[in-house]
């Protein structure tokens, strides 16, 4: 009798961490005709944009939104996106509400992104009113992508890549050869 009383317990603790979770995912939602924008681009040839939204989600404030990278870029940061997203995070009037964006989903880069299929989350923050007016915005880090100097940051000879936000970085327009 004690093992089904355990595996009960045990079962009910990890639901409960779960729930406390910061990002719980929520399952796919189209993306509504003006999400927000988010991005930047690297030292080297190549950008990112993020795209998402917020919603009431169950009663949570839900965060759903896809990310692309530049399809013409530098060797030296193809596939570096999934880094930088999985360090940023999004804010509702200014306040905080996700962390770690690697739950988006990749897509192409795109003219517009309104209208897509996005991955979606809840997070421990209660939907309030008035949410849906609340500025929406991607924060993402300044951060080193490559560093194959020689010593002292370049000074002595190498290459560093850095990742510089700045707004969406990946557009379907640039076909440039690098």
């Amino acid at each position: 009798m004690k093992a089904p009383f355990f595996t009960i317990v045990a079962a009910l603790g990890l639901t409960g961490l779960a729930a406390c979770s910061p990002n719980v995912p929520a399952g796919r939602a189209t993306l509504g005709p003006n999400p927000a924008l988010g991005g930047g681009t690297f030292t080297s040839p190549g950008g990112i944009t993020v795209a998402v939204d917020a919603r009431n989600i169950g009663g949570r404030t839900g965060i759903c939104g896809v990310w692309a990278e530049s399809i013409n870029q530098s060797v030296l940061t193809r596939n570096a996106g999934r880094k930088v997203i999985d360090s940023g995070g999004v804010t509702l009037g200014g306040e905080a509400v996700a962390q770690g964006l690697g739950f988006l989903q990749q897509v192409d880069p795109a003219t517009s992104y309104a209208g897509l299929g996005a991955n979606c989350i809840t997070t421990d923050r209660a939907w309030q009113k008035g949410d849906e007016a609340r500025e929406l915005k991607v924060i993402l880090a300044r951060q080193m992508i490559l560093n194959e100097s020689d010593g002292d940051f370049g000074i002595a000879g190498g290459v560093i890549i850095w990742f510089r936000p700045g707004g969406p970085g990946a557009h379907p327009s640039d076909k440039k050869p690098w």
